[in-house]
């Protein structure tokens, strides 16, 4: 479960020290130029920690696979939320709501979303939540966005130790910053603890900002496996929150790729597979899926697209396996059809301007492309071209 943002919480984004965000474009391009394909976590290379012995020297320690840690929280909850007003005050003056949690697989179990709905004192509120495990750090993300914002705040990054799960992040709150602790304890098979804390002075101590109980109503399926349809009736036509549904559906994809991006390198390489997008929380975002496998080898990547109420634009966030952290947002909308979404990041250590586009071709084709800019956008170099056929 995850905080009230904006206006109810006060809280607004941060970056998280030692957690680098990449975007769909670094993954393009380092991806790549080394001639690396992302697999599941069963494939990565077990990693190690140094850890010291008596007598002064290193041994390799291996990390603990915690990928199923979460796994108690699936299913759906009631849960009843208590937010102090202001943690540092020493008040306990707190808003309190109540409403329904509930937790899916997805990915293939390499992640999970949580879709939040509560009532209190300032009415309504919804929120989601996306999960994801990296199976290199052995840690697990927590980003979290909420419906009125329409913004995806700083990740909260940790991990479990003896059935008790700590995340940390640090962000804003009213114009100082602080620590950010999400803790998960108390884990029975029909309730648990969430408990978000803050520190102003490292760390040393702690107030609690947002505390849930949350009880099990029902379960959902195997585990919360599968995602259920969702209403229209909360989707808003007519602001552009409908803009992705051509996209909705199971879609056999043939990719070309440029294998290194700004090099003038012209050799491209061909992968075929499946490209999966269905909506979620209620319409409000989508969760698209791509597996494929050609000469170079295997990728897979999950975009989580989700819809800012207030800009009216959309914001697509991707992962990858190996890593398993939603990156930087590309950020844009729909026009006469076409969607084209944006953001700066460094590439091959220079700033360069990333499009990702996308746009139906018939009732049963549609057709996304990547492409970079190291001069503003005057002039672009197509890098990633992706076919679909229902």
């Amino acid at each position: 479960m995850m905080r009230l943002s904006g206006e109810v919480a006060g809280v607004r984004g941060g970056w998280f020290a030692g957690v680098g965000r990449k975007s769909f474009g670094l993954f393009v391009a380092f991806v790549f130029a080394v001639g690396v394909f992302c697999g599941g976590p069963e494939e990565s290379v077990a990693q190690t920690a140094g850890a010291a012995s008596d007598n002064g020297s290193h041994q390799s320690v291996p990390l603990r696979d915690g990928k199923n840690d979460f796994d108690f929280n699936l299913g759906v909850w009631h849960t009843h939320i208590r937010r102090v007003l202001d943690p540092f005050s020493g008040s306990d003056k707190a808003m309190e709501l109540d409403g329904t949690v509930t937790v899916r697989k997805v990915w293939d179990g390499r992640g999970q979303l949580e879709e939040i709905e509560a009532d209190g004192p300032k009415g309504h509120w919804e929120g989601m939540t996306m999960f994801l495990y990296n199976p290199q750090a052995h840690q697990w993300t927590q980003s979290f966005i909420d419906s009125q914002a329409g913004v995806l705040t700083t990740p909260l990054v940790g991990s479990f130790k003896d059935g008790r799960g700590e995340l940390f992040s640090q962000e804003t709150f009213r114009d100082k910053t602080v620590l950010i602790r999400g803790t998960w304890s108390d884990i029975k098979a029909d309730s648990h603890h969430f408990e978000e804390d803050f520190s102003n002075d490292g760390g040393k101590t702690w107030v609690p900002a947002f505390i849930g109980e949350l009880t099990r109503e029902k379960q959902s399926g195997e585990a919360g496996a599968s995602l259920t349809p969702v209403s229209m009736e909360r989707v808003d036509a007519s602001s552009g929150q409908r803009d992705f549904d051509f996209d909705l559906g199971t879609w056999k994809t043939h990719s070309t790729r440029l294998l290194h991006p700004l090099t003038g390198s012209t050799t491209w390489v061909d992968m075929d597979g499946v490209s999966v997008v269905k909506k979620v929380w209620g319409g409000k975002a989508n969760l698209a899926e791509y597996k494929a496998d050609g000469p170079a080898g295997h990728v897979e990547l999950l975009s989580l697209r989700w819809f800012n109420p207030t800009t009216h634009e959309w914001n697509l966030d991707f992962a990858t396996p190996s890593v398993g952290t939603l990156g930087i947002p590309g950020v844009g909308g729909f026009k006469d059809g076409r969607g084209d979404f944006y953001d700066y990041e460094e590439i091959n250590g220079r700033s360069v301007l990333v499009r990702f586009s996308i746009w139906k071709t018939s009732q049963d084709t549609a057709q996304s492309e990547q492409a970079f800019s190291e001069d503003g956008g005057k002039t672009w170099e197509v890098n990633w071209i992706n076919k679909y056929t229902r």
